[in-house]
């Protein structure tokens, strides 16, 4: 089984595009994770049926007042200023907690213990025989996005995965891509895309992940993306055109192999060469 993660260092640069794309010319059972947890759209394009949804919690702390002595450990713990001692009691910010369970082992009364506290939900769903579905969604108002990730990504699969990862380099893009075979970093030639290419590319290798990438809206400013390529040493994967065509197809939320046949063989070279990579580094393993 073979993990492919399809990241960006920016939003709005064809991530999702890629991605639902390549699961569509995949031989064999192919799972597509949507890990954007926080705009997940790649049902839009797969419309995956008979959904089975199942909710993500994280445990945050219960104070006992009966047993609580105010003496204010969990508080001086806590990273994330998720207990405020008060003075005369503790407070809960459970908006802020993490879930990392670390109040209930400082306290020296035994007076904290843990609630299960829903932040979203995973959906489970049959796009078609060969492709399923499995998207991370974030309740509103919720801010870790981590937890679904992972939730999402704990789920079980056959074939090969592909993840669509959250935008940027920050905590829900490394929990996104974490143990992924291959990271393909979709960009734009434009100097914002070729900035947070560079940014995402220094965040993969420092996490020791390989990576290639692929240019959408390819056209004038290619050779800066080319540049940041040759810099970390990772193989250009594909070129998709700038065309309007595109654009409106991808407003109607179909998927291009299918709306515009003429793009079906970009995708297959895609899914070779992607398939080259994992074999050779298999190899090499």
């Amino acid at each position: 089984m073979s993990r492919i993660a399809v990241a960006s260092g920016k939003g709005g640069t064809g991530k999702t595009t890629i991605a639902v794309n390549l699961a569509r010319v995949m031989p064999g059972p192919v799972t597509v994770m949507d890990c954007d947890v926080e705009e997940p759209n790649v049902h839009l394009f797969l419309s995956p049926r008979d959904l089975q949804t199942e909710p993500v919690g994280i445990p945050v702390p219960k104070i006992n007042t009966d047993l609580c002595t105010v003496c204010g450990e969990c508080a001086r713990f806590c990273e994330y200023n998720a207990l405020g001692d008060m003075q005369t009691k503790i407070v809960v910010f459970n908006e802020l907690c993490h879930g990392c369970g670390g109040c209930t082992r400082v306290c020296p009364e035994g007076a904290i213990t843990e609630v299960d506290r829903v932040i979203g939900e995973v959906s489970r769903g049959k796009a078609t025989d060969n492709i399923t579905v499995i998207t991370g969604r974030m309740n509103v108002g919720e801010a870790l996005s981590p937890p679904v990730i992972r939730a999402a990504k704990a789920q079980a699969v056959e074939g090969t995965v592909i993840v669509d990862a959250p935008p940027g380099t920050a905590c829900p893009f490394a929990a996104a891509v974490r143990g992924a075979d291959l990271v393909v970093l979709v960009t734009e030639p434009t100097p914002f895309g070729v900035h947070d290419l560079g940014l995402a590319a220094e965040t993969l290798a420092a996490m020791n992940l390989p990576f290639g990438v692929v240019i959408n809206r390819s056209g004038e400013g290619d050779d800066t993306v080319e540049e940041v390529c040759h810099r970390h040493g990772a193989p250009l994967l594909a070129r998709i055109p700038e065309d309007r065509a595109i654009a409106e197809a991808y407003s109607r939320g179909e998927l291009l192999v299918d709306a515009l046949p003429q793009y079906r063989d970009a995708f297959i070279n895609l899914e070779q060469r992607i398939a080259e990579i994992l074999n050779a580094s298999g190899e090499e393993s």
